[in-house]
């Protein structure tokens, strides 16, 4: 996984280009509204979505791609980074708020529980969590070799979980689930290229 992130990192830069998912948008609203000052983003990337907190938040950014820290440390100078898997604890100390953007679904089922896991740690309790993944309305849901329940290899050596209602609520039990929706999002790299996929957002809260 890491090694497959850093080669595209390194060989196409910004590869969904400069402007920030709207669902960040929607999450530092939500975060002003609660009173939120720090917030965490696991699988920071580049730093296209943490610029948008880290204008309003003290933020921080977990990101396993040292080509990727190299372009997010020119984009989003005020963020603070640090390499390393957002599967695991990386702050000793918790924040207000944990904002993760297509991360969820990279993975299968043990390593899902470990990275909301490790985000519950770094979040204080009382704190805000919004998490984003691949959708089971998406068209890629179903396509080529299943590999668990809902996880499909859905390219060559590229796959993703996608998640109905119940399933992200099942993987959030535990905390106190604020409401899920329903997103089509357009990617556009650099290059003027684009692909819209279907995702699933939730928004909770942490007891």
């Amino acid at each position: 996984m890491s090694e497959y992130w850093s080669d595209r990192f390194a060989r196409e830069g910004m590869i969904w280009g400069d402007q920030p998912s709207p669902t960040a948008l929607r999450a530092r609203e939500w975060f002003v509204e609660q009173g939120v000052q720090s917030v965490l983003v696991p699988g920071a990337g580049y730093g296209r979505n943490t610029k948008v907190f880290s204008s309003d938040f003290v933020t921080y950014g977990i990101e396993l791609s040292g080509a990727a820290l190299e372009l997010a440390a020119e984009w989003d100078s005020k963020t603070q980074f640090t390499e390393g898997s957002a599967l695991e604890r990386q702050l000793d100390f918790r924040v207000d708020a944990v904002y993760c953007y297509d991360v969820l679904h990279l993975f299968l089922a043990e390593e899902r529980r470990s990275l909301i896991t490790a985000s519950l740690e770094q979040l204080r309790p009382g704190g805000l969590l919004y998490f984003t993944s691949f959708s089971d309305e998406d068209p890629n849901n179903g396509c080529g070799r299943q590999l668990e329940q809902g996880t499909y290899e859905y390219k060559e050596g590229k796959y993703a979980h996608f998640f109905s209602d119940a399933d992200l609520r099942t993987h959030f039990a535990g905390t106190e689930i604020i409401g899920t929706e329903v997103w089509e999002e357009t990617l556009h790299s650099l290059q003027g290229e684009s692909h819209k996929y279907i995702l699933r957002e939730i928004r909770a809260r942490k007891k």
